[in-house]
């Protein structure tokens, strides 16, 4: 018996363009490929650490969605609570990392695409957001940088040594797990959802693809 095609499937499917331009963009293939300028490694790093900041009360607010929105028992507290916690530690391995390339972080000013994609992540916080819109993006978000630097990691790939340590943070495979968790969880929401709930959360997760591909442009160098 055939499995029934997700609904997060046949969204990545339909938008299989826009997907792989968020997941396979230059500036992750410049990594990829070992011709990185490391001056836009360090624009993506600063950039990013101003990002995760905002993604903190983001996360904390689907925590709250789901400990309204979803069914006891179904684990989506636990698994979006375990993101929570790891954002402590990603913010730790930015000061570290901002420390090894000599970035201020401190001094650092948020660029355009930065700003428009913490609004939008703002946008999503007030309760009259629905959890499986919210869950929609937090999945988007997480798993984009997994498939990202996972890429980086293939056995064919040329990262530079020194950059290892960045992909496998994201690419590795326990995230990878953790990124397939938020997926089910997901495609459970959308299950039950109204036509309506569906439609903004496809919706949520075009914007979440366009602010990703602006970001690493800003991050390329690019406008």
């Amino acid at each position: 018996m055939q499995a029934k095609i997700t609904v997060t499937e046949t969204w990545l499917r339909k938008h299989r363009h826009l997907y792989d331009g968020a997941t396979r963009h230059p500036f992750i293939r410049s990594i990829r490929d070992g011709n990185i300028d490391i001056s836009a490694f360090k624009t993506w790093l600063g950039q990013d650490y101003i990002f995760v900041r905002a993604f903190v009360p983001f996360v904390a607010s689907v925590l709250t969605k789901a400990y309204k929105g979803s069914d006891d028992g179904n684990g989506d507290v636990e698994v979006i609570l375990g993101g929570v916690a790891a954002l402590h530690d990603e913010i730790s391995w930015f000061k570290k990392e901002a420390f090894k390339w000599g970035v201020q972080l401190s001094s650092i000013v948020p660029q355009k695409a930065n700003q428009e994609y913490c609004r939008f992540l703002e946008s999503l916080i007030g309760p009259e957001v629905e959890y499986t819109v919210a869950a929609v993006a937090f999945w988007a978000i997480e798993t984009i940088y997994q498939e990202s630097f996972a890429h980086c990691l293939e056995d064919d790939s040329k990262t530079p040594p020194e950059l290892k340590e960045t992909c496998k943070r994201w690419g590795n495979e326990s995230f990878g797990e953790y990124c397939n968790s938020l997926r089910n969880i997901v495609d459970g929401q959308l299950e039950k959802a109204s036509d309506d709930v569906i439609t903004k959360a496809e919706a949520t997760l075009l914007r979440v693809l366009e602010h990703e591909v602006d970001f690493w442009n800003m991050s390329h160098g690019r406008t």
